[in-house]
């Protein structure tokens, strides 16, 4: 019996350090992760020359050195994830809309900042984990699609001045609206699993993506007689999106 009771402590010990040893069941099928982080997107971006339009859509001039530059944004970024399978999960990637700049390029480079617009671009991705669900470092490949639209486009007080043919002081102005699109996503990144429930991730996407911006001016003054001008152009975006995160599985 005394042999029975000093063994107890010893099989105690061992069981706690097999406890430690053993793998945690981090991301499994079934599995369910929301992670937390920071989006930073960088743009690839050129656009091309502002077309005039007449009220009819007839062109009426081409502007081939007028050109914009879109700076890069951060914004807080959310995605949610559900493992169906030990290997294969899907992610819903939402965020904050992050602010982009557009910046004079060529002839309008003297102007300064042309705008700002919001950009809301949520994207569904499925991936593929390499490793196994008890994996504590585990990278993975992945694509999917976005829908991409832009609120509050705002345009400059410079810039609505040279599109209303430079009558801003005498009340014209000028709005712009940017094209919503689908486009597609590509996705790479790894994920490091701290223990069952918390891990973090860090993640790289591309996404082809082009808009289409069409401006209306309204000229003030003596030039009103000359009725309302309109621009239109096409910007391509093509951001690099990166995303560092915090898990947590539930």
């Amino acid at each position: 019996m005394q042999k029975q009771f000093s063994l107890l402590p010893k099989i105690a010990a061992l069981s706690v350090m097999a406890a430690f040893a053993a793998p945690a069941m981090a991301q499994t099928a079934g599995s369910n992760i929301l992670n937390v982080g920071w989006f930073h997107l960088t743009p690839q971006d050129s656009s091309e020359g502002l077309t005039k339009t007449t009220n009819g859509g007839i062109p009426a001039g081409y502007y081939s050195n007028s050109h914009s530059s879109v700076s890069d944004a951060d914004t807080l970024g959310i995605a949610f994830t559900h493992f169906f399978t030990d290997n294969i999960a899907v992610t819903a990637d939402l965020g904050i809309p992050p602010k982009f700049k557009l910046k004079g390029q060529g002839d309008l480079a003297g102007l300064g900042e042309l705008g700002t617009a919001k950009q809301w671009s949520p994207a569904i991705v499925a991936k593929y984990y390499f490793g196994d669900g008890n994996s504590k470092f585990r990278p993975f490949v992945g694509a999917g699609v976005t829908y991409v639209w832009y609120s509050d486009v705002k345009l400059s007080d410079s810039f609505q001045n040279r599109a209303s043919l430079n009558t801003r002081a005498l009340g014209g102005s000028a709005t712009a609206s940017l094209g919503s699109s689908w486009a597609p996503v590509l996705n790479a990144g790894a994920t490091y699993n701290f223990n069952e429930k918390w891990s973090m991730s860090l993640s790289v996407s591309y996404i082809p993506l082009k808009t289409d911006a069409d401006i209306t001016a309204s000229p003030g003054g003596p030039a009103a007689a000359l009725g309302t001008q309109r621009y239109k152009t096409s910007i391509t975006l093509d951001p690099i999106v990166s995303f560092l995160s915090v898990g947590y599985k539930f």
